[in-house]
């Protein structure tokens, strides 16, 4: 198959393009690169910005098309636009946090979703991603009827994860010691593997597949606690403990989810964290076991150490608590008060 990746060469869309190749698929990148350390040097590579001329794609036809990028539904139209029926299949990368808050676990791909944005809108922030995200589903779905797929993962993890969310815990806790571990331990919470969402999305791809699928892993009741005890138990040395602080508290002292990854602040969305995968495993998603996730994540965090780019985290630039504030941290809190 000929399959164009807009996106492709980090993350989520690296894995993707890696499945399809391996798969001895025919891959088309597009995406803002040089060239000078462009991965994946058998596929071609299309130098340009996708929100300017993709006149490029005029005598192009692919079986499938998979934007890992479109952000705004502007850049949903104008590749349709630009490729009309030579896209094949059009599959886009959504997400859960296209849901307005469910009503109980386990919600289906039939839930609820928010309003979505307006026409014009520019601004990307936390407030406006889910909704930007469900006006570009609109998109697929309007353009492409069944012809389009659309993909709502969750958080996603592994090898070459840029964000350094989940890093975070795993290289923390492969530190040992005491571990401060933030807000409720049944806190839902749901991943899935970078590279088991890319050989996925290739499948359906091969087996033309439409529809709106959950990629999101394990099945619910899964919570925080749950996650952050599996990485304990791959990683961990004797002796690792998770010290869990009142959500609340740390609030009051200017931590929150941007500081302490993966934790939602309490916020009742974390709901959309409790997915029902059952349609996506019955298309073909396998997750791997969480524990070899965890190991392979730390030992890419290791090789990539030098040679990395710095990581780019959520919450505006803000990091993870350095060691010597998760120590403060953990000293007060046992120095409360009764």
């Amino acid at each position: 198959m000929r399959i164009l990746v807009v996106g492709g060469t980090r993350f989520v869309g690296r894995h993707i393009v890696a499945a399809a190749l391996e798969r001895g698929h025919d891959v088309t990148l597009l995406h803002r690169g040089s060239g000078d350390t462009d991965p994946f040097s058998e596929a071609e590579h299309l130098h340009l910005d996708r929100d300017g001329d993709l006149s490029v794609l005029d005598d192009r036809t692919f079986d499938a098309t998979v934007d890992t990028s479109a952000y705004f539904p502007e850049q949903a139209m104008s590749l349709a636009d630009a490729l009309g029926d030579r896209a094949g299949r059009y599959l886009v990368i959504s997400s859960v946090s296209a849901y307005d808050v469910p009503e109980a676990h386990g919600f289906d791909e039939t839930s609820r979703l928010l309003e979505p944005t307006p026409l014009g809108t520019t601004e990307l922030t936390g407030e406006t991603y889910g909704r930007l995200k469900v006006a570009v589903e609109d998109v697929a779905h309007a353009r492409y009827g069944d012809r389009g797929t659309v993909v709502r993962p969750t958080y996603v993890v592994g090898p070459f994860d840029h964000t350094g969310r989940f890093t975070y815990w795993v290289e923390r806790i492969a530190e040992g010691g005491e571990v401060l571990a933030p807000g409720d331990p049944s806190a839902p919470t749901q991943v899935i593997d970078g590279r088991d969402l890319g050989a996925w999305i290739v499948r359906l791809i091969e087996d033309d597949v439409a529809g709106d699928f959950h990629a999101v892993s394990p099945a619910p009741p899964y919570g925080f606690g749950d996650l952050l005890r599996d990485v304990v138990d791959a990683v961990g040395p004797a002796g690792t403990t998770l010290t869990w602080v009142d959500g609340a508290w740390l609030l009051e002292q200017g931590e929150d989810g941007a500081t302490l990854p993966l934790w939602g602040e309490d916020d009742p969305a974390e709901a959309m964290l409790a997915a029902d995968p059952s349609k996506a495993y019955a298309a073909g998603l396998a997750p791997r076991p969480i524990a070899d996730t965890v190991r392979d994540t730390l030992e890419s965090a290791r090789l990539d150490s030098v040679s990395a780019p710095p990581r780019l985290l959520a919450g505006g630039g803000r990091g993870p608590i350095s060691r010597e504030r998760e120590a403060e941290l953990l000293a007060a809190w046992h120095a409360r008060t009764p």
